[in-house]
């Protein structure tokens, strides 16, 4: 599933999250949806009627829909059976939430591909029903309040176990264009998501993680940010937003592998002595404190290594042989714990 953000999809702010989806369409991408919340509807008939027009919009443009269902969904819909609900609402997946037996949800396995909760449900449950041949995902929540979102040590332990079944792990990232409310502070998984950019959280999850799939928990994400996902999607590079002097701009949008023999402080730059004004010697400017996030390169003072760039991940003192030529932007610092050795990167103008 890493092919592809996956999307949310809300009955409330369905029409305003169109013209985004519109965008997506036609490729298979997935949609998380809930049917088991009322939300501002106080006419369930006209919430029903809404529900099934959207998922009938979304199969008509080749989505395919997790659907979040508890036994209020049988309650509001008015059906005796999750699977007719299933069938008749085009849902391609069932992501069982409360109120279900683990005999229940076995009986369900048999027939329908689900999902379950992770974080609130143990793995026996979801041995049994690998054991009996049935597809399953395993799909974190996303917590709207403040300070209930997953620690990372108890989302990495729950992720590895997962992984060495074979279960295929899904998480969410918070959205930057249109929050969901009614509280308007992000939908993500792993409480230190809430307040960074959509970018750095895919790219934590994708990286950090051990996530197989990674879904937009709120209605609308920019243009910008999706952007750079599609790139590290169809890419596997690492788009860094950095700001450079003026004499070193030629950096942008050039790519560089992460010297494999990086130290924890400093991600060396393979490639970087061919970008050395044309081969010339770099003569000293701008030797300042090296803060987190600083990039410099190498002068004179380095004899062989002058032009050679590093990126550095902690604090460094003044150095008459190195030059600050340029900074990450504060709100992507975090992109240098995702980039590993051997991986590659690509400075970016935001």
């Amino acid at each position: 599933m890493l092919n592809q953000l996956g999307l949310s999809v809300y009955i409330s702010t369905f029409d305003r999250q169109k013209e985004m989806l519109e965008r997506f369409q036609g490729r298979g991408y997935y949609v998380f949806s809930s049917f088991h919340w009322q939300e501002e509807f106080n006419d369930m008939d006209n919430y029903c009627i809404k529900a099934k027009e959207i998922c009938k919009w979304l199969k008509d443009r080749k989505f395919k829909i997790i659907g979040d269902v508890s036994l209020k969904t049988l309650e509001f819909f008015k059906y005796s059976s999750i699977i007719e609900f299933a069938k008749d609402m085009g849902i391609d997946v069932l992501r069982l939430d409360y109120g279900f037996s683990r005999e229940e949800i076995l009986a369900i396995s048999k027939e329908y591909p689900i999902s379950f909760n992770p974080s609130t449900e143990d793995e026996n449950i979801a041995k049994k029903i690998l054991e009996a041949g049935a597809e399953i995902y395993a799909l974190h929540n996303f917590y709207p309040r403040p300070e209930t979102g997953l620690d990372p040590e108890g989302f990495m332990d729950i992720n590895h176990k997962l992984k060495a079944l074979g279960i295929k792990t899904l998480a969410f990232i918070v959205g930057d264009e249109m929050k969901r409310g009614p509280i308007y502070e992000g939908l993500p998984t792993l409480e230190k998501h809430r307040y960074i950019p959509p970018y750095v959280a895919f790219i934590d999850l994708a990286t950090n993680y051990e996530v197989d799939g990674i879904f937009l928990g709120d209605v609308k994400i920019s243009e910008i940010q999706g952007d750079l996902i599609s790139d590290y999607i169809r890419e596997r590079i690492i788009n860094i937003p950095v700001d450079f002097l003026s004499n070193y701009q030629y950096l942008y949008d050039q790519v560089f592998t992460i010297r494999p023999d990086s130290p924890r402080t400093t991600m060396r730059l393979q490639e970087s002595r061919e970008y050395s004004c044309d081969g010339e010697k770099q003569q000293p400017f701008n030797s300042i404190v090296r803060e987190k996030g600083a990039i410099t390169m190498d002068n004179i003072g380095y004899k062989r290594y002058s032009g050679e760039i590093q990126i550095l991940r902690r604090r460094f003192p003044q150095d008459d042989r190195v030059n600050v030529i340029g900074k990450l932007n504060s709100n992507y610092l975090s992109l240098m714990d995702c980039a590993k050795n051997g991986g590659q990167i690509r400075f970016k103008r935001l």
